[in-house]
Formats: structure tokens, sequence, C-alpha cells
């Protein structure tokens, strides 16, 4: 495809037509800047898509966690306070690749109830440091001009997760802003990456943005609190009761990347397809001038500090 409309004659210059690609119109610049969410088709190959999920499936097959440490992922207020948001399991993944499973995978005992492949909510919060081909993606040089031509002078990665989306009963993403739990003073330096390794479609629950909805703040705010000198988590504030019509579907299909501006409203069904919708994820955040909040419930730490997009 890319030598269709740009033939190559060597490797550095097929890289160049992949980073021009990357670099974003002024159109889209001002469409992201009006929505608050871009989509950006065949930001990957096939290929690449393959890589990662060959990658991800030999980490699911090596996986070994404990039994009192399978945590089911939620992403309903209440019960994210009751199993991820007061295990440490999860409140201290942010450096470091862990296993988060969908609802009803587990007996009383925690025993898997399906195979465990079959199981699996994501994978977070640190691919992007610790696994090479995760790192690869991140930090190549496509992302880097797709960072530059948005204006991030200093961008660090601060999470990544690798999404699957469970066909049959892939979990419910409920109405939400990533800078609820990714919050930074001033606001509007959090930038979603989410890159689609599977088509994402109605059916198997692609996302679902409302448009403009990045321009009136953050209503809810995930912040660490303390029982004793144990670290749990509380919400300040409380999410609206957004209406269903505001919200516009996104399909799209493998390879593309969608940009998500972290004050977007955006959600995604629950899967009861027949076909996954594997995805990965990561987040940016422009450092020059911002202060992480040291209330967020993922922090820096002294063997993982984010690190810098640039290499």
């Amino acid at each position: 495809f890319l030598s269709s409309l740009w033939p190559c004659s060597n490797r550095n210059h097929l890289c160049a037509c992949l980073i021009l690609m990357a670099c974003l119109s002024p159109s889209q610049l001002q469409k992201f800047q009006e929505d608050g969410f871009l989509v950006l088709e065949g930001f990957l190959s096939a290929d690449e898509c393959v890589a990662m999920q060959q990658r991800i499936g030999e980490l699911v097959a090596d996986m070994d966690v404990p039994l009192h440490c399978r945590i089911e992922f939620s992403t309903q207020e209440e019960e994210q306070l009751r199993s991820q948001g007061k295990k440490d399991y999860f409140l201290s993944s942010g450096d470091k690749i862990r296993f988060f499973f969908e609802k009803g995978v587990f007996d009383e005992k925690g025993n898997f109830l399906v195979p465990p492949e079959k199981s699996i909510n994501k994978i977070g919060h640190a691919l992007h440091a610790h696994d090479p081909v995760f790192r690869h993606v991140t930090h190549s040089p496509k992302v880097q001009a797709l960072a530059k031509s948005l204006g991030l002078q200093m961008p660090v990665v601060v999470q990544s997760m690798y999404i699957f989306k469970q066909p049959h009963f892939g979990g419910e993403v409920s109405p939400h802003q990533d800078s609820t739990f990714l919050y930074t003073e001033p606001l509007g330096r959090v930038l979603g990456i989410w890159i689609a390794l599977e088509d994402a479609t109605l059916e198997n629950g692609c996302l679902w943005f409302i448009p403009g909805s990045h321009t009136g703040g953050v209503s809810r705010r995930m912040v660490r609190a303390f029982a004793g000198l144990k670290l749990n988590t509380r919400f300040l504030g409380s999410e609206p009761v957004w209406d269903d019509s505001l919200f516009v579907p996104t399909p799209v299909q493998r390879g593309a990347l969608i940009l998500i501006h972290g004050e977007v409203v955006h959600k995604s069904e629950q899967n009861l397809s027949d076909r996954s919708r594997h995805a990965y994820t990561f987040h940016l955040m422009e450092s020059l001038g911002t202060m992480w909040s040291p209330e967020n419930w993922l922090q820096p730490t002294a063997e993982l500090p984010f690190p810098p997009l640039y290499t």
C-alpha cells in the first residue's frame, strides 16, 4: 500500500514515509480539538498487529497469578472500590505487568471456571516499559511523529494496557473520562493512544464518544486513601448520568489508532458477539509545566519513573 503511494528505494525512505503518514494535517488537528478524539485508520500494519497479539499470547500462556491476587476487573464505581481499588496487586501495578480478569470467571475459591486465556480482561500497566515488543510500538518513530505533530514537547508514558474484550462476555466499560484516574494540573495534559489490533465493530464493543465533551472539566476523581497504613482508593465527585443519544459509535478496522483527549467522555458496550476485540492502549502526559497529582492511584516509582516518549 505504501509502495503504491511512495515508491521507496530503501528502508530509510520507507521509514520517512511512515513518519510522514503519522503527522496530522491542520484539518485533523482542528477536528481533534473540536471533538476530543480522532480516528487514524491504517496506523499499524496487519503484521504489526499480529506481532503484538502473538507476544500477548506468550505472556498469557506463561501467566501465573496466585489465588489471592486474582482480581475481577470492573468499571462500575462500587465494584472498582471493592475489588481493584483495595487490592495491592492492582494498586502497585503501575511499574509491573499484571493480569486482571472478567467478572464471573472464578468459583468461590478463586479457581477458573473457564480457560484462563478466555477469562482475562486486560494486562497492565507497564507493558511499554518491560516488554520489548510493546516498548518498540510505544516509542516507534510513527508514535513520536504523531506526538510532535500534536505539539507535545516533553511527553512521558504513564501507563499501558492490553485489552481483550473477550467474545460472549467481554465486560462493558461505563462512561468515563480518563483524567478521572490520571489527573493533572493543569488539565488537558493527558492523551490516550488506543490501537485496534482486531476490527472493533458495533457487535464486539467498539468505542463510543460524546464529541466535544472534553471542554467541561472533570466530574469526578479517583484518589488515594488510607485505612491506617493500608492504601486504597475513593472517589471525589460523581459521574453525571449521560444521555445515551449523545454518544457516537466509532467502529474501526484493525490497525486504526484513536487519539483520546483525557477529558472526553467515552465508553464501550459488553461484547456479546463471537469475536474478540483486542486493543493496545497507552497514555501520554505532557510533562513540561505539568504536575502529576500525588493523589492519583498510579504513581511513578524509583524503579520506573515515567519514561520519556522521545528517544
